[in-house]
């Protein structure tokens, strides 16, 4: 099924049908930013993200870059056969609110220790999200959070009919 699903790579893009499975971590050189209400909640050049076959990588900030008055932890966790225990963080900007706009690993697995506490944001959830000058569209659907930017093609898993990949 991967080979009649995966789109040619062009130059200077990558398939996220090449990925792995389990998931990769690899550091990001690029400068991430993400912006709700006006405000940019987080920016830094010290990201990391999570690449896993069918899905658009996931960004994670450290939280020395996020403006944590912003963020209330939000009630509920979720699970992840690869990293861990999720917790789920709402956004709170001047009577705006994004409700589970990020989540975090406090105590991620081993693989993904160096991610402990950093944030991952869906970008279905904020105003606006960048790696590097590229602005991100979000993965579709509500559960996996991935960047869609030019660099990457799929097609992505997390739409309808997507569940079975």
């Amino acid at each position: 099924m991967k080979s009649m699903l995966r789109a040619e790579p062009g130059r200077g893009q990558e398939s996220v049908w090449d990925y792995p499975r389990p998931p990769c971590l690899e550091s990001v050189g690029d400068r991430l930013r993400v912006d709700f209400a006006g405000e940019t909640i987080a920016a830094t050049e010290n990201g990391f993200r999570v690449l896993e076959t069918s899905h658009p990588p996931v960004y994670y900030i450290p939280p020395c870059d996020i403006r944590w008055e912003f963020l209330v932890r939000a009630p509920g966790q979720s699970f992840c056969e690869f990293k861990g225990v999720a917790s789920y963080w709402t956004l709170e900007v001047d009577g705006k609110i994004s409700r589970e706009a990020a989540w975090s690993y406090a105590a991620p697995t081993r693989p993904f220790a160096v991610i402990s506490d950093y944030l991952a944001f869906y970008a279905s959830r904020v105003d606006g999200c960048w790696v590097g000058e590229e602005p991100v569209a979000p993965q579709e659907g509500d559960f996996y959070g991935g960047w869609i930017t030019p660099r990457i093609v799929g097609p992505f898993k997390g739409g309808v009919g997507t569940l079975g990949w």
